[in-house]
């Protein structure tokens, strides 16, 4: 009983099987043979379509890594060859394709003498940065982060140590409020420096000195000048 549904099966292939190309069509398939690149390129070409012509026209890739270059010799159909040369960036230990840009690991060791792990991650999120697998930052993923560079942890006090104040604090030792400091910052009177937007300014001492003794009076806020304090 099996075998006889199974030639009943083949009888049906064999019946439902496409009819011979026409002679039109044969020489239709033998133009796109002839011109790889418009069988390539044609809007019916699939990536199937495309795999397969790779298949039949390509016989073997041979790769060489030499410093930071791929020598490629690609050996074809009617023993011809092409020669390419593509240069690579190869990782180096302890690098991996989840690798954060160059920025984005800058913030994070300025940021880690600034405040710990959990308001680091916070600022991260509010400036759009993302991890390397482009997750959000949490407390846990900014420290694996620091211990995988070697970035030590935030160790309260240690700002005060290398004489750098914040907005608030210069803001005191000038007699003025938080506004001016920042005023007199975006008018390049007080030198600061800024991790990235949304980050903590941080003045030197000197700095904050230069200006007074500049001076050489305490710096009064603008009278015109409405201040929020938050």
């Amino acid at each position: 009983m099996v075998v006889r549904e199974l030639e009943t099966k083949l009888e049906q292939v064999d019946t439902e099987r496409r009819p011979p190309l026409s002679e039109e069509e044969r020489a239709r398939l033998l133009t796109l043979g002839a011109d790889l690149e418009r069988a390539w390129n044609h809007p019916a070409a699939t990536a199937e379509t495309r795999k397969r012509i790779m298949r039949n026209v390509l016989v073997e890739i041979i790769a060489r890594v030499d410093g930071d270059q791929i020598h490629l010799v690609l050996h074809w159909q009617g023993d011809d060859h092409s020669e390419l040369k593509l240069k690579v960036q190869k990782a180096r230990n302890g690098e991996h394709r989840w690798t954060l840009d160059a920025t984005t690991t800058d913030i994070i060791r300025e940021l880690a003498r600034l405040m710990p792990d959990l308001l680091i991650a916070g600022l991260l999120n509010r400036a759009g940065k993302r991890t390397g697998r482009d997750n959000t930052w949490t407390e846990s993923r900014v420290r694996a982060f620091r211990k995988d560079h070697g970035i030590a942890a935030y160790r309260e006090g240690e700002r005060a140590e290398r004489g750098e104040l914040t907005l608030l604090e210069a803001a005191a030792e000038l007699g003025t409020c938080r506004m001016t400091v920042l005023r007199l910052i975006r008018a390049g009177t007080l030198k600061a420096r800024q991790a990235c937007k949304g980050a903590p300014w941080v003045i030197k001492t000197q700095d904050l000195e230069a200006v007074k003794n500049a001076r050489g009076r305490p710096v009064t806020p603008n009278p015109d000048q409405k201040a929020m304090e938050f």
